[in-house]
């Protein structure tokens, strides 16, 4: 159990504490909540953990969906976030949500990545996975393939690259991140005789970021972009639609893979699988993405101090 772990930091749970305490006693684990107290700095004891109570609708059965209880997912979400927003919390790390469900409730629902942008009003997020040596980012997110190609354009792009460049550098401490751009079309188009996105879209939008000293290369096929040479000094890799990058990534680190969103203005990390409902409340579930997802958050909001510290310092 997370309470059980040794964190890098304070954990809060945002969640309904009569809840966490059945999933405790079913699976024989000793587990004490206590109310969150943002004038303490101390750290639970083990076994004791920090909770903002939210109350479930309805009770919930392990594994089993219930669009009744939509309203409180997306509670314990907003709360979380309005910590970050205002100074309560350092970072966010959410766990998988069932998006199906949520919007079986009744609520239009992407995913966190979405939710969390009209939350905090941030003009462009980006997705981006950290696990496995590699990281990758990705230019389109939860799309059906067919609406893929439409929605990349050379704005949205330019975009995207733009709030990849700044957080990479303000947020993971990248003086100069050389990014590599996969091409959207099989062999980066083939010279426009496979589709013409390369060409038309990508190719400028490179070109002209180039020009503004980014260090991008691409770009390449996706199928020859993922090995050893050609990601040689390469900071991150940019796909362009969720299951062109991926599949690799998770290969190379799934289970300890951290889904990081960029350009928000807090910091959110969260577990690289889904929901597993089929392991709900088994105590078979494994704890390594979410771990990581902790730590990288801790690291990032540790980061994010001393920036704070060293410009408050420059100023006086």
């Amino acid at each position: 159990m997370l309470a059980e772990q040794a964190l890098p930091a304070r954990a809060v749970v945002v969640a309904d504490r009569d809840l966490l305490r059945a999933r405790a006693r079913r699976l024989g684990m000793s587990l004490t909540c206590i109310d969150f107290d943002a004038r303490s700095a101390s750290m639970p004891a083990p076994g004791h953990l920090a909770v903002i109570h939210v109350p479930l609708a309805r009770p919930c059965t392990p594994g089993t969906l219930d669009s009744a209880n939509s309203r409180y997912v997306l509670r314990t979400i907003e709360i979380a976030t309005d910590g970050c927003l205002d100074g309560t919390f350092e970072a966010l790390v959410t766990a998988p949500v069932h998006k199906g469900v949520i919007n079986d409730g009744g609520f239009a629902f992407t995913g966190h990545t979405e939710f969390l942008a009209a939350r905090t009003g941030a003009p462009h997020v980006v997705m981006m996975l950290v696990g496995g040596g590699l990281r990758v980012a990705l230019v389109t997110t939860h799309l059906p393939l067919k609406e893929v190609a439409g929605h990349i354009t050379r704005e949205w792009l330019e975009r995207m690259l733009r709030t990849l460049r700044h957080d990479l550098e303000a947020r993971f401490g990248l003086a100069h991140p050389r990014i590599a751009v996969a091409g959207l079309n099989p062999h980066a188009g083939e010279s426009g005789h496979l589709g013409r996105e390369e060409i038309d879209v990508i190719i400028p939008v490179l070109d002209a970021l180039r020009r503004e000293a980014f260090d991008l290369t691409g770009p390449f096929p996706a199928d020859t972009l993922f090995n050893v040479e050609r990601l040689h000094g390469v900071d991150c890799v940019v796909a362009m639609y969720h299951d062109q990058g991926l599949p690799v990534l998770k290969y190379a680190g799934f289970g300890s893979a951290v889904n990081v969103t960029l350009g928000l203005p807090i910091i959110r990390t969260s577990v690289d699988h889904g929901t597993a409902l089929e392991l709900a409340g088994s105590g078979k579930a494994h704890l390594g993405s979410l771990i990581e997802a902790v730590k990288l958050a801790a690291d990032l909001a540790r980061r994010q101090t001393g920036r704070r510290a060293r410009a408050a310092a420059a100023s006086t």
